[in-house]
């Protein structure tokens, strides 16, 4: 169902740009029967519609140097989690760097990220369906998938092991966090966030596309399609990209819970201050307001410029002591719904802090249950 949705936006998308720019849908006749296409719902592969379509899948050949990953043009490095757009230009054509737009929005603001995705997206990107590449087992939101089902995805997408990936989204610097822990968390460490997102890509003079290409279209619809096999049983291939599960980067409720009382981490809400204090109704319906007992507050803009990207290494260290975080003693990052968390876990990522966990269920789950204990600041 998922998958036919994002398949049904992008055609519907693609039909309307092209009408209005005319631009003819070239692709179009070759999706007139999408399942004997499509590798992932068993028949052909998609290297075989790349040959039909002139389409190339490019070999990676990258080399770790000391800690920095050289590609063609530049090197960057491992350590700092973002990269400028200026890099992404000037590598965007490498076929070793593969780009997600990991766009995603709340439900008040009423933004469809699959049909911004075809309005504008940077060229060669392709769609990361946060909601859809998600734990089909649970009513939480865009909760981390299995193993076997990320694994399926992402190879889906045309992505491997060898690859670098670099994640931009439409806010600046929102929701592409989420999708740089997501991979962290499947042990693939070759991922980076596009310091300030699109909105900063754009700012620079720099071209988007506004049509998906055959190719975009169907691996967006194969990503999510690969979901639904995995969790009905079903078998999906080939799979390119192996995962290795970092269990230290998430965290369960159960160990929020112990946490409470042995207080080993240092626990940071990344939610706004009133709602962290209670004094503001949570977004979601039947959800208690404040915080688990003994967190702090850290609301994620303040590790942002007014750019939407993220704050330099000495702002970010002044920003975690103002609140008496100490980088020598672990720490596990939650929101409401594990998404923003992890635009802190980037912060202390480009502070050296590496091993920084993530509450997934975050508040949404937390503040749902009757017999989790709440925590209020406000009067």
């Amino acid at each position: 169902m998922a998958a036919s949705l994002i398949s049904k936006h992008l055609f519907a998308g693609h039909r309307l740009l092209c009408s209005s720019i005319a631009v003819k849908p070239r692709f179009l006749s070759s999706f007139s029967n999408k399942r004997a296409v499509h590798s992932w719902l068993g028949e052909s592969s998609l290297d075989r519609l790349a040959s039909r379509t002139g389409l190339v899948r490019a070999v990676l050949s990258d080399k770790r140097v000391g800690g920095r990953f050289a590609f063609a043009t530049v090197s960057m490095s491992a350590n700092d989690p973002v990269v400028s757009v200026e890099w992404l230009h000037s590598n965007l054509k490498e076929p070793d760097v593969k780009v997600l737009d990991a766009s995603w929005y709340m439900p008040n603001e009423q933004r469809n990220p699959i049909q911004e995705y075809q309005v504008a997206h940077i060229p060669g990107a392709l769609f990361f369906d946060l909601d859809g590449i998600a734990d089909r087992t649970t009513n939480l939101p865009h909760m981390l998938p299995s193993e076997e089902a990320f694994g399926a995805a992402v190879s889906a997408l045309g992505i491997e092991n060898k690859d670098g990936v670099v994640v931009y989204d439409g806010k600046g610097l929102f929701s592409a966090a989420r999708v740089w822990w997501m991979f962290r968390v499947f042990g693939h460490d070759r991922v980076w966030v596009l310091d300030g997102g699109l909105p900063k890509w754009r700012a620079s003079g720099y071209d988007v596309e506004s049509s998906a290409s055959s190719d975009a279209i169907l691996k967006a619809s194969a990503a999510t399609e690969a979901i639904e096999k995995v969790y009905q049983g079903q078998s999906v291939g080939p799979i390119k990209f192996q995962t290795k599960f970092q269990p230290d980067l998430v965290w369960t409720l159960d160990q929020v819970k112990k946490n409470i009382d042995e207080r080993t981490y240092q626990h940071i809400d990344a939610r706004s201050k009133a709602r962290f204090d209670g004094g503001t109704p949570e977004p979601r319906k039947g959800i208690k307001s404040g915080h688990v007992p003994g967190s702090k507050c850290i609301p994620f803009p303040q590790l942002l410029d007014s750019s939407q990207a993220l704050l330099s290494a000495d702002e970010l260290k002044k920003r975690f002591d103002q609140e008496g975080i100490s980088l020598d003693q672990p720490v596990v990052m939650s929101c409401g719904t594990g998404v923003t968390a992890c635009i802190l876990a980037l912060g202390l990522h480009r502070l050296g802090k590496t091993d920084v966990a993530v509450y997934d269920g975050s508040w949404t789950e937390w503040g749902a249950h009757a017999d989790t204990p709440v925590a209020t600041s406000a009067p």
